[in-house]
């Protein structure tokens, strides 16, 4: 949900197209998901549930746990069973399926293999975007246009013309003139030339193996796995484990996992351990909710989620309690739905006093049960008589500090200053990352924020340079510059005395995106004795609770 920054372009993108019309029939009913057995209470932990609750099987999920293996040469990973038992690992060797038994560790290292030519990958990229809606928007406004298209993450989120479509040079290069001879400034032909790729070296029972596709099981259903340069980050997942290529020349490790269990994993690292019981299980309806609707993200890497922010923070078994189990058992196979339909379950942090429309940070169109909500338990901001898109007013209610739910949290209001040195550098890789014009600007004469929604958020934030004056939108605001937490802000020229533009303050509230539910407020409401029905509905208007059943819509 608190999207990362970007790097660099993408690395080589060598693997063939791959068919997703397969992938593509796991979109839309909860009958068109494979079903499993769900697990015994034994193994999952939970305290008992009953009713139609019990009745639903779980889903499993796909949530790829280490995404771009093979990018950094130096990357390790290491798979090891629990106490008395031992992996399994299933894979092709050959023309054979072999299957291979170990109770000993398993060890993955990154072997740049030497090609006998150099290869080259090519994709047309449309647009380079900071979070998936405003990336998967953009796609649908393409498809309207005629060009089929896939949502790519190599890095920041991407639309590319679809590969097996636009499957020889020839076809993108007309392709990208013709979108080039429309104006279009911001995509380009991305061209990589490679003389190496990374295999990666599997070493079992003293055994090496080059392997690109392996499937990885246990009796217990649980697996450790060690990531990092020095192994130093382990944690343990429940389900199997699959090592497979991406589109981006590297492999994922995807833990495919039922629905249920996933959700220990994301809901202590989402809402935290100490959160009173309402608000955990708000976090735990919202987090299958979230999860169900999204699952078409990756599907250009054959898997679901993913275990970053960019999706919701899982981090496996570890790091589960008591507490949040119960949370998750009190709610099972509970879903948040809008006229039957499971909802777009965004939610952030701490949204700085007041939540957003869907459209205030993103393109596409709005939800009606995504729009501002002033979060306090009192009616101490009247929105229609004091709308925030209006400068003064938005200055005003920044400077209220009490009464509202986040009002004791550090990050619900914030002040920060930053000097052109350190804004200039970030707002060139941003720009550059965009494929802008713009990112060749050396100075910036002025910045000005020129268009605010009812809520607050910067819509629009003009920056004018020597080469001209460029505009931010939404939450691009975010990835442009080091200093704001949000979108919820405005900014103060700085001269620190002398003649010279220094910098700007950046005066603002919130941390992350700030539609939906604040994590933040939904821990004071519930302190306050909400349930969390009464959480769900201050935050989402309009909307209702349901198990989860085939009426559903995904």
């Amino acid at each position: 949900m608190r999207q990362k920054h970007h790097a660099t372009k993408p690395m080589s993108k060598l693997l063939p197209s791959r068919d997703v019309k397969n992938r593509r029939t796991r979109r839309h009913t909860f009958w068109r998901f494979s079903l499993t057995v769900l697990m015994t209470f034994s193994l999952l932990g939970l305290t008992g549930a009953s009713g139609t609750q019990d009745k639903v099987k779980d889903l499993d999920l796909r949530v790829g746990i280490v995404q771009r293996f093979g990018a950094e040469p130096t990357a390790k990973l290491q798979l090891e069973a629990t106490k008395d038992d031992r992996l399994q690992l299933k894979f092709l060797d050959g023309d054979k399926n072999r299957t291979v038994m170990t109770t000993k560790p398993v060890q993955l290292e990154v072997v740049m293999q030497q090609l006998p030519s150099p290869a080259i990958a090519e994709v047309v990229v449309l647009g380079t975007y900071r979070t998936y809606e405003t990336a998967e928007d953009s796609a649908n406004q393409w498809r309207k246009q005629g060009i089929e298209v896939e949502i790519a993450q190599p890095e920041r989120w991407q639309v590319w013309a679809k590969r097996d479509v636009y499957n020889t040079p020839l076809l993108r290069r007309l392709l990208f003139q013709g979108i080039k001879s429309q104006g279009n400034q911001l995509a380009y032909l991305d061209t990589q030339v490679a003389a190496k790729v990374p295999q990666v070296n599997w070493v079992v029972n003293g055994e090496s193996y080059r392997l690109k596709n392996v499937e990885i099981s246990t009796a217990k259903n649980l697996i450790r796995v060690k990531d990092g340069k020095k192994l130093d980050t382990t944690r343990v997942y429940a389900g199997k484990i699959h090592f497979q290529p991406n589109a981006y020349g590297t492999y994922t490790l995807v833990n495919q996992v039922p629905l249920e269990i996933y959700l220990r994993g994301v809901v202590p690292h989402e809402i935290g351990t100490d959160a009173p019981k309402a608000a955990m299980e708000a976090q735990a309806i919202l987090a299958r909710t979230y999860a169900l609707r999204n699952l078409r993200r990756f599907a250009v890497d054959n898997y679901e989620l993913c275990a970053s922010t960019h999706c919701q923070v899982y981090y496996g078994l570890t790091g589960a309690t008591n507490k949040t189990d119960q949370a998750i058992a009190a709610t099972k196979g509970m879903v948040l739905t809008y006229k039957n339909q499971l909802v777009d379950a965004l939610y952030s942090s701490t949204t700085g006093g007041v939540t957003a429309y869907f459209s205030d940070v993103w393109n596409g169109e709005d939800r009606p049960y995504l729009r501002p909500v002033v979060d306090t338990p009192t009616n101490l901001w009247d929105l229609s008589k004091q709308n925030l898109a209006d400068e003064q007013n938005f200055q005003k209610f920044i400077s209220l500090k009490q009464g509202f739910n986040e009002s004791t949290w550090d990050v619900f209001r914030w002040y920060k200053e930053s000097s052109l040195d350190r804004i200039i550098p970030d707002l060139q890789k941003f720009l550059q990352a965009k494929n802008s014009p713009y990112a060749a600007f050396k100075t910036i004469d002025a910045m000005s924020i020129t268009k605010r929604s009812r809520s607050g958020r910067i819509l629009e934030l003009a920056v004018k340079t020597d080469i001209g004056t460029f505009t931010l939108h939404k939450d691009e605001v975010r990835s442009a510059f080091a200093a704001p937490r949000s979108t919820l802000f405005y900014i103060v020229p700085l001269n620190k005395g002398e003649p010279e533009l220094w910098g700007y303050a950046f005066v603002g509230g919130g941390l992350g995106h700030g539609v939906g539910l604040s994590q933040t407020g939904a821990q004071n409401l519930a302190k306050l004795g909400w349930n969390n029905e009464k959480i769900l509905q201050f935050y989402y208007p309009g909307t209702a609770i349901k198990p989860l059943s085939p009426e559903i819509k995904f």
